[in-house]
């Protein structure tokens, strides 16, 4: 499908991006441990895509007597993965399996650490899916105004070397003092390259932080670029679950958004529930039905609905309609080829929008939210969609 509208964002999945001086960043979730056993204990790795942490699991924090020379102690790496279906396997370094007196003397020794790394992952699966229907739950009000809060510029000041003092010999030795005078010019060189490129930052993130703070005060209400740029950076600012893609325009100076969401694939909804048995040492996975995936796809899609629309109204003041339409990809009955088809459209005026209590957000309905407003969608209890013609405007 060609884009109906000129402007292109993409909003990426499970990340928010802070954009500030000292750069952007953004944390992944985790996927595996690793145990390592010794004489001082085990220890449990989390990995992360990017990241590593480690925390001491068990042993003395101190030796209670004097290590006995008769005694040797061997280290094993392990590592612990957690599968899709539950169940815990332990390999060594190389991916080897490992005798089982050495997984059960992992289990043993760690058997708490390994339950609260097991309860964490089934917090993360029903937390995920929780999340999928509640995005909408920050919607901000669209009766206050945008304010400028100021980002300070946090990296540190470069400080300038101490300089390498002579000492007799020095002195008396030509060579010697050349080569401490060169190690100083060296070190202040390297200040000098390290204090430039620290000005040069600090002086574009001040300049930044000017045309940040014109934009909120001045240009949202004056220039559509200004106005289109605040959107994309509002957006982008938002920790979205599932990529999502969105083409927008805005028309008569700002009056009026209309924005295409090219919505997540039901195929991309979690398919199962996740919790800990009493017993044992694994997670109880528990697929959902297809109706429960099917209505989790409609909460979801509704609430990204919904809060687009509300952080548009948001981020610009002088907007006062809202037109937003949601598409996905599915096979054509007629041909089998995948085709781009509308599943909703939504025509939202501020002063309906306005009447809203944002206070009160977790009592709404997010499915029967948009009925208030001009709908086009057609779609069964369960959750179903028929292909719908969007609205232009």
């Amino acid at each position: 499908m060609a884009m109906r509208f000129r402007k292109s964002i993409k909003l990426a999945p499970g990340v928010r991006m802070n954009i500030s001086g000292s750069g952007v960043g953004w944390t992944l979730g985790p996927r595996g441990a690793s145990v390592g056993i010794g004489k001082r204990g085990a220890r449990l790795n989390t990995s992360f895509m990017g990241l590593s942490s480690s925390q001491k699991l068990s042993g003395p924090s101190r030796p209670a007597r004097p290590a006995q020379p008769k005694s040797q102690s061997t280290l094993v790496s392990l590592t612990c993965a957690l599968h899709d279906d539950g169940t815990l396997t332990f390999h060594d370094a190389d991916g080897n399996d490992l005798p089982e007196h050495v997984i059960e003397a992992a289990k043993k020794q760690n058997k708490e650490h390994i339950l609260g790394m097991i309860q964490r992952k089934c917090d993360d699966i029903n937390g995920n899916i929780a999340a999928l229907g509640t995005i909408h739950l920050e919607t901000p009000s669209c009766t206050s105004r945008p304010v400028y809060v100021e980002v300070s510029f946090s990296e540190p000041e470069p400080a300038p070397p101490h300089p390498r003092k002579p000492n007799l010999l020095d002195r008396l030795l030509k060579k010697r003092m050349q080569r401490l005078e060169a190690l100083n010019a060296e070190a202040y060189a390297h200040f000098t390259s390290s204090h430039n490129a620290w000005s040069g930052q600090r002086t574009n993130h001040l300049r930044d932080e000017q045309d940040r703070r014109r934009l909120v005060e001045e240009g949202i209400y004056n220039s559509t670029s200004d106005m289109e740029a605040w959107l994309e950076y509002t957006l982008q600012d938002i920790c979205w679950p599932r990529e999502t893609d969105i083409s927008l325009e805005l028309l008569d100076g700002g009056d009026c958004v209309v924005l295409d969401v090219d919505l997540p694939e039901i195929e991309d909804m979690p398919t199962a529930t996740a919790s800990v048995p009493s017993r044992g040492l694994k997670l109880s996975v528990k697929e959902l039905s297809a109706t429960a995936v099917q209505k989790l796809y409609m909460s979801h899609v509704h609430a990204i609905a919904f809060r687009i629309i509300g952080e548009t109204f948001a981020a610009l003041p002088k907007t006062t309609k809202v037109v937003l339409s949601g598409y996905s990809q599915r096979p054509d009955k007629t041909t089998g080829r995948i085709t781009d088809e509308y599943l909703f459209s939504v025509r939202v005026d501020r002063g309906a929008w306005s009447d809203i209590d944002f206070r009160r957000l977790s009592d709404i309905d997010v499915v029967e939210a948009l009925t208030r407003f001009d709908l086009r969608r057609q779609m069964s209890k369960t959750g179903i969609f028929k292909a719908i013609e969007p609205f232009q405007q």
